[in-house]
């Protein structure tokens, strides 16, 4: 795992744990890179039913794939205006989270969870 300095998770606005900075990050600056577990396509209906529901990620590469980001990745929040992006590396097989624009120190690192996607079905929680 790679990150800027100062990352550390606390206690989010929106309930629960979320990602923070103790600095400032800059626009374009990447906060993290994750590595991954992978979890396959015959698990997944498992995992469903277990508490990683909420923490695991749809892999684009491989069909019908999932993964648990290490490090803080599988521990961002969301938002419809995020100020962190996430980036699948499909050759690294990581997950990289950039900042979309500047992020003060002790602001929480946001990401958007359907990736701007309008047309993306429904979140399963309610957005606060």
């Amino acid at each position: 795992m790679q990150h800027i300095p100062g990352l550390y998770v606390g206690t989010s606005p929106l309930g629960g744990r979320g990602v923070f900075s103790a600095h400032d990050v800059s626009e374009g600056d990447i906060v993290e890179i994750c590595p991954l577990l992978f979890i396959p396509p015959e698990q997944l209906d498992k995992i469903d039913k277990t508490i990683f529901y909420d923490y695991y990620y749809a892999w684009p590469g491989d069909e019908g794939y999932a993964c648990i980001a290490l490090g803080y990745g599988s521990l961002y929040n969301h938002s419809f205006q995020p100020n962190a992006d996430i980036i699948f590396d499909l050759d690294d097989r990581t997950i990289v989270i950039k900042a979309l624009k500047e992020i003060l120190a002790h602001d929480e690192i946001l990401i958007d969870y359907q990736g701007g996607d309008k047309n993306a079905t429904k979140l399963w929680f309610d957005v606060k």
